[in-house]
């Protein structure tokens, strides 16, 4: 499999190198780490919000870092998290005494280092809080899950969350519009082919040319039906349907929705499931308030898709439609 790559041992490392010379106005990189944190960080009088994860899932998380949204993110090596002591760096780089919200994917490798992180930022004296996303509707246990996984609505979270702390609003605040949108929001993926990770240079998982995999994870994890495949309505269908059962909203709901490119999709082609989503929605008596179509969430190069869908009312939407300005996302 061919990849634009050198040593696959050295790709995160130049991929956050990279970041940097492309963002040097806007992001900066902490000396032998790979926690990347705004370059004005941190920034007095605002509770610091950041996130983290395994690399593979670009732009997601340093991309979004700048103001409105995150404050700084760690990437750990390919679908693996970041290390405690990093997290832990990452999370006083952010602080400017204030507090700090961790935003963290519902991954046991990720749980465990980010709560182990902020155990050792107050054994210090700071201050930290953190919510736990879990909107993949698919399964409620996975390989590397106890629980639903944390998926694309992570990113409706962060810009939630970065948006109330730009206000001013303290930790407890920012941490409790963080946790609603955690609570209004779902998603469900699927898989047209798999993904190549760097070190190994071959498909993560077999399959066939007539197959797809629905409610598949971002780092290949297995979903919940491998069928055959079908045609973008169709798979529209199945993804929107489930997470509509799961968020049972009420008729006459505004929403905010995603189609989101798993890294190897094209965009003609998340534009055609969008199209289908908002005649679905129109159905169902939904109202769109806004409506994302892009590589928000990514598994390397794995071509699919996922579906979010996020209720919002009236402070949701003040939030969301804040400016924003990040490497990855802006909001004018």
């Amino acid at each position: 499999m061919k990849k634009l790559i050198n040593d696959p041992d050295d790709v995160v490392d130049e991929m956050l190198d990279g970041m940097v010379a492309a963002h040097p106005d806007r992001v900066r990189r902490l000396p032998d780490t790979k926690v990347l944190v705004r370059a004005d960080a941190p920034v007095d009088g605002k509770v610091g919000v950041v996130s983290g994860g395994g690399s593979g899932h670009e732009p997601t998380h340093a991309g979004y870092l700048g103001d409105g949204m995150l404050d700084g993110a760690a990437a750990g090596e390919v679908f693996t998290s970041p290390t405690a002591d990093e997290l832990e760096e990452l999370v006083d780089a952010a602080d400017s005494g204030e507090g700090v919200l961790m935003v963290v994917k519902n991954y046991e490798g990720d749980v465990m280092n980010f709560e182990t992180a902020g155990e050792m930022v107050e054994m210090e004296g700071g201050d930290v809080a953190q919510v736990v996303v879990d909107d993949d509707v698919a399964v409620e246990d996975s390989l590397y899950t106890s629980g639903r996984r944390g998926v694309c609505g992570t990113i409706l979270v962060h810009k939630a969350a970065g948006a109330k702390a730009a206000e001013g609003a303290d930790l407890e605040e920012v941490q409790r519009v963080a946790q609603k949108v955690v609570d209004n929001v779902g998603t469900m993926g699927m898989a047209l082919t798999s993904c190549v990770t760097p070190e190994k240079g071959e498909p993560t998982f077999d399959l066939g040319e007539d197959e797809i995999e629905l409610g598949i994870g971002i780092h290949g994890e297995p979903g919940v039906e491998r069928t055959e495949m079908m045609d973008a309505d169709a798979i529209t269908e199945e993804l929107t349907e489930s997470v509509l059962e799961d968020l049972a909203l009420d008729s006459g709901q505004e929403v905010v929705t995603i189609v989101n490119g798993m890294g190897g999709t094209p965009q003609m082609e998340l534009f055609v499931v969008n199209r289908r989503l908002q005649e679905l929605l129109d159905d169902r008596d939904l109202e769109t308030w806004d409506a994302w179509v892009g590589d928000y969430m990514t598994s390397l190069d794995m071509a699919g898709c996922s579906v979010t869908v996020c209720a919002v009312d009236d402070e949701l939407k003040e939030l969301l439609g804040a400016p924003a300005d990040t490497p990855a996302l802006t909001v004018r």
